[in-house]
């Protein structure tokens, strides 16, 4: 357990906390993307999120150094290493064939029998598996699709005219192959969706690419931009699309309440609660993804206007809202302290109630530290409040700090506590002046939003 003891003020208080919540906004936005993401080369990648899910599934795998190298080239020894971490489960179709170059001491050896068996990757004449030779894109896209069993069913010529500029390079023994993964939607071509380029040496960002179309179940939304995905076409579009209206429920794990004062600008972060569906029944933004935007203030009340969603690691601008909430406590009321338990005050209506005290004694039951490191700081002070907010939660977050700073008012740490309130962040444009009126939100209805425009991945 850890223990600070030290004597402030509310006014030095509220600066000390504007300063620490000012500080940490810049870290608390850059958080998810790092968050999720061990490798330093990646962050810029178009195919990040992808890379990102599948080295959390042990697919893939980084260097020693920290990077990924995305734009690397990929041996045929390092692509059946990933096909058998991709599909495990895929049954043994051919004879085992012991190649000539590659020994049993070779390090990928197992990887290599198994693909050959599994129909992934073939030999060449005289029992060569050439381990060490790169792989072009289009042998890559033939291998997955062999190894997955598909086959075209619409004109092999038809399909490819229609999708590449480029399909007279396909290679005529690759033209069925590349033909089904495209109507299986495993293509992906960065940054022309429309040049295949067949023969140029894959990528490690390609080979992520194509595994993670192919691992991507029916419904499910892909970690790869769809601008990407060879065979979209209009309707494909259209199927991915949110329309304006669409409701979008959201909780928030932080408190049970939310109490700012009328005056002030909060950033938040909230959590969908459920799947997000199209009309086709598509999952577009799914359950746990977050939102971020900001409360602010409205004619007579407040309300939450969302800025961004993060789906799988990759951030997507949202334009959407809340309903106006114009539920106004007097901070005066004898019920206050009902009202206000577990809730999660602004700094605007943590100062009315230090005004209304009469000695600045408001000491909150917890402080939210936000995102930064995850945790959340347990407070234990001397208020003047019985129990008016002995289980608040003071939305100007402290972070660690806050014992440090100085003052007379006594401020007790008692405890750090992990993974509390994930995805909440609190204080923002900080509103000093005392308030007798807050606006009360209950986050889990009140929050409830309703997309303005279109949304399209």
């Amino acid at each position: 357990m850890i223990k600070f003891d030290k004597r402030q003020s509310i006014p030095a208080l509220l600066v000390g906390l504007e300063m620490i919540v000012s500080g940490m906004t810049q870290l608390l936005i850059a958080t998810p993307t790092f968050a999720q993401s061990r490798f330093s080369d990646v962050q810029t990648s178009w195919a990040q999120s992808c890379i990102v899910q599948l080295s959390n599934a042990g697919i893939i795998s980084g260097y020693p150094d920290g990077t990924f190298r995305p734009t690397a080239p990929v041996t045929r020894a390092e692509f059946a290493a990933m096909v058998g971490k991709a599909f495990p489960n895929a049954s043994r179709t051919r004879n085992a064939v012991q190649f000539s170059d590659v020994p049993s001491s070779f390090w990928a050896y197992n990887a290599v029998e198994t693909a050959a068996q599994t129909g992934f990757l073939s030999g060449y004449p005289g029992a060569i598996f050439k381990p060490s030779q790169n792989i072009p894109r289009a042998q890559a896209l033939i291998a997955i699709a062999s190894g997955l069993n598909y086959s075209p069913v619409q004109p092999v010529t038809t399909t490819l005219n229609n999708n590449f500029t480029d399909a007279s390079a396909i290679p005529t023994y690759a033209a069925n192959g590349i033909a089904a993964a495209t109507e299986k939607g495993l293509v992906v071509d960065y940054p022309d969706v429309k040049s295949l380029q067949p023969n140029q040496l894959a990528t490690r960002a390609d080979i992520s690419a194509f595994l993670c179309q192919a691992l991507t179940s029916p419904g499910q939304v892909s970690a790869i931009p769809a601008q990407y995905i060879a065979g979209n076409n209009v309707s494909s579009q259209v199927a991915a699309l949110l329309s304006s209206g669409t409701s979008i429920p959201v909780k928030y794990p932080g408190a049970k309440k939310i109490a700012i004062s009328p005056k002030e600008t909060v950033p938040l972060t909230l959590t969908v609660a459920s799947d997000v569906s199209n009309s086709q029944g598509t999952v577009i933004i799914p359950a746990g993804s977050q939102i971020a935007g900001q409360l602010q203030p409205v004619k007579g009340g407040s309300q939450f206007v969302a800025s961004q969603v993060t789906i799988n690691g990759s951030q997507y601008p949202l334009n959407a809202s809340s309903n106006q909430i114009k539920t106004i406590q007097n901070l005066r009321s004898p019920n206050t302290g009902s009202i206000l338990k577990d809730a999660v005050l602004g700094s605007g209506a943590a100062a009315g109630l230090a005004a209304i005290t009469g000695n600045d004694n408001i000491t909150a039951g917890k402080v939210l530290t936000g995102t930064l490191v995850g945790t959340a700081v347990g407070a234990n002070a001397n208020r003047n409040l019985g129990s008016t907010a002995l289980d608040t939660i003071l939305g100007a977050a402290a972070g660690v700090g806050v014992a440090g700073l100085t003052g007379d008012q006594h401020i007790s740490t008692g405890k750090v506590v992990a993974g509390a309130a994930a995805g909440a962040t609190l204080g923002g444009l900080l509103d000093h002046s005392p308030t007798s009126q807050v606006v009360v939100i209950n986050p889990n209805s009140d929050l409830n939003l309703t997309l303005n425009s279109d949304f399209n991945k």
